[in-house]
């Protein structure tokens, strides 16, 4: 094998990768990023790792880990990012470095078919609508062929049918050893895989579920790893803030609900004893969600409690969960099935008293309503402590990349958020040449954002840039209100198709969007990253606001406030920085490619009429910046010439 040492010399011009994989294209970026990955994992220690769009920062971390010779977890944000690492990227490396190594993908368990629950479905299938038996049969006979019992391995039955709940497993109604399908168990055995595997390819969610709570049973599933790498790290803040909270659901409460009355079935004398507090639930979910129906969406926990009659039907429902409690522990030495019902209720009620009624300074009390649910949290005001604590009990190296971590070169705001103290930094400009790939295009007399008539004047100011274009855009949108008041204007006003995130399931429109060549694409949150369309289909990304977090998050709110007692700016220390990185996310679905090319339009007047703008476009790639719709005329006219820098 290659010297190990010589990590730029295996990804350089001369080496394997240059002469066994086409198209691979040597980088001095991509090259650093290696070094600075391998020098991480022997010395254990701690890395923020920004790597411009087109690094290939993928590689520049897989070779060394691969030649490291240690165990290596890889984390990255989605279920699709796993599968492309898994079944692409990784053996593509280990070809190349003709690396001997185990390798294994870990999903979290609702991704794998559980036989114990199909077969109780299959036994009450009988009063199933047609269509959600059609897909129980295609469930049965995949069941019978699959390895891995990976749902992504079955398309015929949407991701999102609601029969896929019914036969996966959760931490909570998972039976363990004492199932009867326990040897043949799909999440057993992934795990199994993964625990003796040398790199393993989870995600974040995932990542956390084990490391933080140790939620999802069988112990610790990630054990003796010497370095996790964390790609897409700038979605890690976020996430934390999600496992580090308690919570207790309508769906959890109702799924107990169904579960309990499930395994009565057949055991004597149970169902007598447990209907009636059953239902007592089910009646005491319905009246507590109808009591606060007419709240906002979300919100602080003390609002809720203000309304008349909340509190008490909070407290009918945390005595009727006590009930059903009681109920099904005189029953639990009947069945494992009945055991495991008991202790999750237990947990719940517990659960739901601490959220309900134990008020601290760390934490933030909040609730959420669904169209027919709600959920209620605790998220810890600072995550930097628990995740500090986490990080220390691996005794590992930790190494954090995406395109999107620094402010304007600066990585404080991330680090911060994070408790990472004293790392490593590393700031990888992206290979491309955006000076002749790309330009900015900021519209001139544009209203303050707050304005009622602000969504009309920013279709009013793109539609030329989208002549000029002819369509191939993204335009992207801080709030659905925006989106849905823009796919109104442009509906009879435009040639081309239009895409309207909410319309189909979002891999279909991407897929419709690349397919129609001169699409135009309407999205907001979800598709200011991770998608990714090269060529010449997206040409303009257009953005209509500084995508700042929604003011009437109760998390944010009280983060906020807390800042401001420590003495520290809330809106510069915080909501900027985290607006900027956004930002970057959407800024980057634009250049993908060496040979893209495209505009982008950045509507927000404020970028150059308040001081902080500068931070926003001192952090953007080195593009020049127009305000006349005429060098974007000429910019698409000229398909291969450089543009010519022009004063914003």
């Amino acid at each position: 094998m290659t010297d190990p040492d010589d990590i730029g010399a295996l990804l350089g011009a001369d080496g394997p990768f240059a002469r066994e994989l086409p198209n691979f294209a040597p980088r001095p970026a991509q090259q650093e990023m290696a070094h600075a990955v391998q020098h991480a994992i022997a010395e254990c220690e701690t890395l923020i790792a920004e790597a411009g769009t087109g690094t290939g920062k993928t590689y520049a971390y897989l070779v060394p880990a691969m030649l490291s010779g240690e165990r290596v977890i890889v984390s990255t944000g989605t279920k699709a990012l796993q599968d492309q690492l898994f079944f692409r990227d990784i053996p593509k490396v280990r070809s190349v470095l003709g690396a001997r190594l185990k390798t294994a993908l870990l999903k979290g368990r609702a991704n794998y078919l559980c036989l114990y629950r199909l077969d109780q479905t299959v036994r009450e299938g009988s009063s199933m609508e047609r269509s959600q038996a059609a897909q129980l049969a295609s469930i049965r006979a995949w069941s019978a062929r699959t390895r891995r019992g990976d749902r992504m391995e079955l398309a015929e039955v949407p991701e999102d049918s609601p029969l896929w709940v019914r036969v996966t497993s959760t931490p909570e109604n998972c039976l363990g050893v004492e199932c009867p399908f326990y040897d043949d168990c799909h999440v057993v055995t992934a795990r199994r895989e993964a625990q003796e595997a040398d790199l393993v390819v989870v995600n974040h969610h995932l990542l956390f579920a084990d490391l933080a709570l140790k939620q999802e049973g069988f112990g610790e599933i990630l054990p003796g790893a010497q370095a996790f790498i964390l790609d897409e790290a700038h979605q890690i803040p976020e996430l934390a803030g999600q496992f580090f909270s308690q919570s207790i659901s309508a769906r959890q409460l109702t799924e107990l609900a169904q579960d309990a009355l499930a395994e009565c079935n057949g055991v004597t004398g149970a169902m007598g004893l447990v209907l009636e507090p059953v239902e007592a639930l089910q009646e005491a979910v319905r009246k507590f969600r109808l009591a606060i129906d007419t709240l906002p969406t979300r919100g602080p926990f003390h609002e809720l409690l203000r309304r008349d009659g909340v509190s008490s039907s909070l407290r009918d429902l945390s005595e009727v969960l006590a009930a059903l409690t009681d109920a099904l522990a005189s029953q639990a030495e009947r069945s494992r099935g009945l055991m495991n019902v008991h202790e999750r209720a237990a947990h719940l009620s517990e659960r739901l008293d601490r959220v309900a009624e134990t008020s601290s300074e760390q934490d933030v009390r909040w609730y959420e309503l669904f169209p027919r649910g709600f959920a209620l949290h605790a998220t810890p005001l600072d995550l930097a402590a628990p995740l500090r604590a986490m990080r220390e009990r691996t005794h590992a190296a930790w190494i954090h990349t995406s395109a999107t971590l620094s402010v304007a070169g600066q990585f404080d705001h991330f680090a911060r958020q994070l408790g990472l103290d004293d790392p490593q930094t590393l700031s990888l400009e992206s290979p491309f040449d955006y000076a002749r790939q790309a330009l900015c295009y900021m519209p001139d007399g544009l209203p303050d954002p707050a304005m009622r008539d602000y969504t009309d004047r920013v279709i009013d100011a793109t539609l030329p840039v989208l002549e000029a274009s002819n369509g191939r855009a993204f335009l992207l949108f801080t709030s659905h209100r925006a989106l849905r008041r823009a796919a109104d204007l442009l509906t009879d006003r435009v040639p081309w198709p239009l895409f309207v995130q909410g319309s189909a399931p979002r891999h279909q429109l991407l897929e419709d969007f690349r397919a129609s060549g001169h699409g135009v694409l309407l999205g907001a949150a979800s598709f200011w990253e991770g998608v990714d369309v090269a060529g010449e289909a997206l040409s303009v990304v257009m953005i209509d606001k500084l995508p700042f977090a929604a003011p009437d998050d109760p998390v944010l709110q009280a983060r906020l406030e807390s800042l401001e007692q420590a003495g520290i700016n809330p809106f510069m220390g915080w909501q900027v920085p985290s607006a900027v990185i956004a930002l970057k996310q959407g800024a980057g679905r634009l250049i993908r490619d060496v040979h893209d090319r495209g505009v982008l339009v950045l509507c927000d007047p404020r970028l150059t009429t308040k001081g902080y703008g500068k931070l926003f476009l001192n952090s953007l790639p080195p593009m020049p910046r127009t305000r006349d719709i005429g060098e974007v005329q000429r910019f698409f006219e000229r398909p291969q010439a450089g543009v010519a820098a022009v004063s914003s």
